[in-house]
């Protein structure tokens, strides 16, 4: 009997011109080799601790990516994901600004376009984008793809490009306040255009792991 094929996959998101974008690399062996896929491969049972070690390992050696935010996703199996036989897939999602992405060793796609990706990959993608969109209702989670500061004007571009409708500026400043999960930076502005600097924020140290809640959504 065929040993059952045991991997883990990683959804990378990105914001790259006001649109959502998904990192992909090219395959080095087969199956699919030369393919854009998503990052992944075999847990190393003598060295990884967990899932989440496997899935961070894999970010930091195969995309040069520390994420600031990883989230398990779902697990994939079946024995007609992968063409070696019975696989199961435990499926991550992780954000990161723009700025840490290495795009000479990674391709950037719009989550939105008609992706053609290897063995059920387009699936997890769909997954961990809905997933992204519904927790941005009533998270602070966008705020990993904001980078390590921004001003409001900023963050609030973010959960407009994920939630796909603009946002009321006076409604979502107050729900801001209400999570409690920024702090301004102490002789930080930002100048934009003509309007007057605005002050630069970052997340509070107690919300840099874990996610802030809003009892109600945007």
């Amino acid at each position: 009997m065929d040993p059952v094929i045991c991997t883990v996959d990683v959804v990378l998101l990105t914001l790259q011109d006001d649109g959502l974008k998904v990192a992909l690399l090219k395959r080095e062996r087969e199956p699919y080799k030369g393919v854009a896929a998503l990052p992944g491969g075999y847990i190393h049972v003598d060295s990884d601790a967990d899932t989440h070690d496997a899935a961070m390992r894999m970010l930091r050696d195969k995309a040069g990516i520390v994420p600031p935010y990883l989230e398990q996703l779902a697990s994939f199996s079946g024995p007609a994901r992968d063409p070696r036989g019975w696989s199961i897939s435990i499926a991550y999602y992780a954000l990161v600004p723009a700025t840490l992405i290495q795009q000479e060793r990674v391709l950037l796609a719009d989550v939105d376009s008609a992706l053609q990706l290897p063995f059920d990959h387009k699936t997890i993608l769909d997954a961990a984008v809905q997933r992204l969109r519904s927790k941005s209702q009533y998270s602070s989670l966008p705020c990993y793809l904001a980078g390590e500061s921004f001003t409001l004007p900023q963050l609030q571009k973010v959960y407009e490009v994920l939630m796909g409708e603009p946002l009321n500026k006076v409604s979502f400043r107050r729900k801001m306040d209400e999570m409690d999960m920024l702090e301004a930076i102490e002789g930080q502005m930002l100048a934009t255009g003509a309007h007057r600097p605005a002050q630069v924020y970052r997340l509070k140290a107690a919300f840099r792991k874990r996610l802030q809640l809003l009892e109600r959504g945007l």
